[in-house]
């Protein structure tokens, strides 16, 4: 692990050789409409810390350059790999095709029908909703893809019927709701310490 004070947190800079050789996790992110450049940064640098493989910036998400983002992230929009998309729906179809053409790594069994077996990713909108479950009682499963939303307006009802999965974080306070990057932390966690006891 290791240890920085502030000043060198603020001026830490990876090099190209360290973040191309990090073992990403099948682990994508989409912000749908996000529009606090500070929350865009926080993400990338969540999305660092747990080694994702691709953050989806869709509609009106703010996108580096930014110095608010480049701020907030501590330069991880650098080695973070991101693209931008219209939509968090065009987003979603795109990484679903992506896996439907692609073999398990684990399992190259045909399915019953005879066909060859593919891999799919599991879309989970991190949202309150009428349909959400705790998120420490969803099955997570690798891979994955986390979907937040707008501050104020949250996951847009589009996503939200594509979604394999609801989940949200229990409030037990005055408040009704936590940062979409809090939340996103939170349940990024739990799909990652998912992933560790499986190894």
């Amino acid at each position: 692990m290791i240890k920085l004070n502030a000043r060198e947190l603020r001026s830490y800079q990876s090099s190209a050789v360290s973040h191309q050789t990090i073992k990403r996790n099948e682990i994508y992110i989409i912000l749908d409409n996000v529009l606090d450049a500070y929350n865009i940064g926080s993400i990338f640098r969540l999305a660092d810390a747990v080694a994702a493989k691709k953050i989806y910036l869709c509609g009106q998400t703010e996108t580096p350059p930014n110095h608010r983002i480049k701020k907030a992230s501590i330069n991880t929009t650098e080695w973070v790999t991101w693209s931008y998309r219209e939509s968090a729906v065009e987003a979603i179809k795109e990484l679903r095709q992506q896996f439907a053409n692609r073999l398990p790594t684990t399992d190259y069994r045909k399915a019953e029908d005879g066909r060859r077996k593919t891999e799919s990713i599991q879309v989970i909108a991190i949202e309150q909703s009428t349909k959400s479950v705790q998120y420490n009682t969803f099955d997570y499963k690798l891979p994955i893809c986390l979907v937040v939303g707008h501050e104020t307006h949250g996951v847009s009802k589009e996503v939200l019927k594509m979604a394999d999965g609801i989940v949200e974080i229990p409030m037990f306070g005055v408040n009704k709701s936590l940062n979409v990057m809090v939340s996103l932390g939170i349940v990024l966690y739990k799909v990652v310490s998912k992933i560790k006891q499986l190894d």
